[in-house]
């Protein structure tokens, strides 16, 4: 949750920091860099009008999407618990249905890795739910060796193949 508000606060903040700014221009049309004074009654009168700006519309934060698995396991890694609470949190707070994809690299026989990818996606929604999101909003697909992120037949390929991607 904490991830969540501080990744939250920084988006807005960006924004609030991005819409204020503006190239100077004097009035008697030269163009060039302000003076020190112009400078600082800039940013302070800035710093005045972003205190009173407010938005109506929802900021959405980008996560992470893709979730990868260590060679013929299915247990999610610590790394990847933040950014999956994140996502619940996300969830949670704008219900929509995802589409969680799991995948394995092609070392197996075609069913061993449909049935590893179910299982690491049913890993993802099983951490999603024990979060707090409802069940019914997670759907799980495997796609096994059938659709690769990387084509190649070395360990880093295989690394990137050997994974869940929230859709």
């Amino acid at each position: 949750m904490n991830v969540f508000k501080t990744g939250l606060g920084l988006v807005v903040l960006s924004a609030v920091l991005a819409g204020c700014s503006s190239t100077a221009t004097n009035t008697d049309g030269n163009t060039g860099t302000p003076s020190a004074t112009e400078t600082s009654s800039s940013a302070e009168s800035s710093a005045v009008d972003n205190s009173s700006v407010t938005t109506d519309e929802p900021t959405e934060v980008a996560l992470e999407t893709t979730v990868y698995f260590d060679f013929d396991q299915f247990t999610i890694k610590s790394e990847y618990r933040s950014v999956l609470t994140a996502h619940a949190e996300a969830l949670k707070a704008n219900p929509r249905s995802v589409r969680l994809e799991g995948h394995a690299d092609e070392r197996g026989t075609r069913e061993y890795n449909i049935a590893l990818g179910e299982r690491r996606a049913n890993a993802v929604r099983d951490f999603l739910v024990l979060q707090g999101v409802d069940s019914s909003l997670l759907e799980t697909v495997s796609y096994g060796e059938e659709k690769p992120a990387v084509l190649g037949r070395d360990e880093q390929s295989w690394s990137q193949n050997r994974r869940v991607e929230i859709k």
